[in-house]
């Protein structure tokens, strides 16, 4: 069974399009990825400064891969004092 996964991201205020660009680097590579089924960016439209991924991966072992992967690797240190707050990244199985 395929694992969902939803991860925010929240900018600050007036670092929005610099997070913007940081984060959609990461579409791409990622899409590339071995399982990799889904892997989308979402600003929110009422709050520019919200970032969501919606992604799915066939496996445990190829979302750990992704986490671990030179592109999500490299990209912390330039997200970091551009964000509010560490990623939130949630995991999930689909019910139904």
């Amino acid at each position: 069974m395929s694992l969902r996964v939803v991860a925010r991201i929240k900018a600050r205020a007036e670092t929005v399009s610099e997070v913007r660009e940081l984060l959609s680097s990461l579409v791409e590579p990622t899409r590339k990825e071995f399982g990799c089924i889904t892997y989308e960016l979402l600003q929110n439209t009422e709050d520019p400064t919200d970032f969501t991924f919606v992604e799915e991966w066939e496996t445990d072992e190829a979302l750990a891969s992704h986490a671990a992967s030179d592109h999500i690797e490299a990209i912390g240190p330039r997200l970091r004092p551009v964000v509010v707050d560490a990623p939130d990244i949630r995991t999930y199985l689909l019910v139904k």
